[in-house]
């Protein structure tokens, strides 16, 4: 009897893990879904990034003429289009999608 309870008991256990699984697999993962706007701002936020890389340790009047008005440029059009717009979380999730998305060469 004992056996047979047991038994019940891991028959219930692997339907249970097999139907999560399954479970799993088809509900859609919606956490990297980015609005329109958000997936602007990290465009803008990648590129000023990759300018910020080249040049680590120099002030923006030290870099060369062509790569100081890009950052200019994408520092206002961030300024304009991201931080006015868009809510704190959304900022920090971008900034650390740039640095996350840097170190791993995505």
């Amino acid at each position: 009897m004992a056996s047979v309870f047991l038994l019940a008991i891991g028959i219930g256990i692997a339907a249970l893990l097999m139907s999560s699984t399954i479970l799993h697999f088809l509900t859609p993962i919606t956490d990297s879904v980015l609005s329109p706007q958000e997936k602007t701002c990290q465009q803008i936020a990648n590129e000023g990034y990759k300018i910020h890389k080249i040049y680590p340790d120099s002030n923006p009047t030290e870099l060369p003429i062509d790569d100081y008005q890009r950052l200019i440029y994408l520092d206002e059009l961030w300024i304009k289009e991201c931080v006015s717009v868009l809510p704190a979380d959304s900022i920090f999730n971008i900034v650390n999608n740039v640095e996350r998305n840097y170190f791993t060469g995505e």
